[in-house]
């Protein structure tokens, strides 16, 4: 491990033989496993199974006070997406897959905080190199699977019939992808430019999950990261945006949520041509763009306080966001908030357990993925 992150990481973060036949009775019948890809939105402590360094906050309480009582590498106050969809289908929560004499036979978590979609040497030819903490790349992470399956499975012919069984989650991947040119202080256009390769890349590791046998693939959008507090609370001084820049009714910077919403429009394209190419495959697109943009327009109904978006864990900054840069949830002169039910941000950068309990039951039932992850009679394919 790193002895010393970069300086923005912080920013960045701000990751052998068959399944008993009893276990399809003990899911409801449904998956026989799930198998997680993506970065610190769904990371359930794959940075740190080899020793927390001093520097990483996020392995440090509050996290992890709501559910588990301690850290856990999680970057939030309790459980994530992931961890309830495995409650709903009565697997156990998902050991991270570099955890040591952990029993996979039931599926594993591949997430690394930092990951992207793209490969560090797509950043360093564009100068990127020093602002991306990438642990384990999406392809990395696929090939840490497939590295996986003597423990999972055995023998191809057997691992495809498992894999057919179980629920791929390919992601979030992208967001950490913009962070590195964003934070950099790049043009949004150089932004922009990276979306096609991108798109590639999520789109080449949907395929090579298909070719392994994966039949269900839930591949997520990017969030509104113009209404998370870390980007707000730089918003004047490094992004320099001005009053008619942000939402009258959300308070979040338009041309982020911009960037956000193009990204999932693409995505929403590469999963309609992946589907033409692949129709004996169920590939679901999750919103997590909408749900957030829910939590502040409408927070009243998701059980929030009525507010500015405001991080629950952290520390008076710049303007009102209880965001700071030298004072980040789990440092010193942060504090959580006494309730964080009451919050949908959890340290400016991730989200509570509560907001990740709400996305995941409409990834479940469709209000908030197409289509939902329980197939409802209009919905199978």
């Amino acid at each position: 491990m790193r002895g010393k992150a970069p300086t923005l990481f912080y920013l960045l973060l701000l990751v052998s033989s068959l399944i008993p036949p009893h276990i399809e009775a003990e899911t409801n019948g449904r998956y026989a496993a799930i198998f997680n890809f993506g970065d610190s939105l769904v990371d359930a402590g794959n940075l740190i199974v080899n020793g927390t360094p001093d520097y990483l906050a996020t392995a440090r309480y509050p996290y992890g006070m709501t559910y588990f009582g301690k850290p856990t590498g999680r970057c939030s106050d309790g459980r994530l997406v992931v961890d309830f969809i495995c409650q709903e289908f009565g697997i156990p929560l998902l050991p991270p897959s570099k955890a040591h004499n952990a029993n996979f036979k039931q599926g594993a978590n591949f997430a690394i905080t930092g990951a992207t979609a793209l490969e560090t040497e797509f950043f360093e030819k564009l100068g990127l190199g020093q602002v991306v903490w990438n642990s384990g790349a999406l392809h990395t992470q696929i090939k840490w699977f497939q590295d996986l399956k003597p423990q999972i499975c055995g023998t191809p012919e057997a691992c495809k019939e498992f894999f057919s069984r179980s629920l791929f989650i390919l992601g979030e991947f992208g967001g950490n992808d913009y962070n590195a040119p964003l934070f950099a202080r790049r043009k949004f256009k150089e932004v922009y430019a990276m979306m096609p390769h991108v798109m590639k890349s999520i789109s080449d590791g949907v395929e090579k999950l298909i070719a392994e046998g994966a039949v269900d693939i839930v591949v997520p959008g990017v969030l509104p990261v113009g209404c998370f507090p870390v980007y707000l609370s730089l918003s004047v001084n490094m992004f320099k945006i001005k009053k008619e820049g942000f939402g009258s009714r959300s308070g979040c910077m338009k041309k982020f949520n911009t960037l956000a919403w193009v990204h999932n429009s693409l995505l929403r394209q590469t999963i309609a041509e992946l589907r033409v190419k692949y129709p004996q495959a169920r590939i679901i697109y999750a919103d997590y763009y909408s749900a957030a943009i829910q939590f502040i327009l409408h927070p009243e109904k998701y059980g929030f306080a009525k507010q500015i978006p405001r991080a629950c864990c952290g520390a008076p900054g710049e303007g009102v966001y209880n965001f700071n840069m030298t004072a980040k949830c789990g440092e010193p002169g942060a504090t959580a908030c006494p309730d964080p039910s009451t919050h949908w941000s959890w340290d400016g950068i991730h989200l509570t357990e509560a907001a990740y309990g709400h996305i995941a039951r409409g990834w479940l039932n469709g209000s908030f993925a197409d289509p939902p992850i329980i197939p409802t009679e209009s919905s199978s394919r």
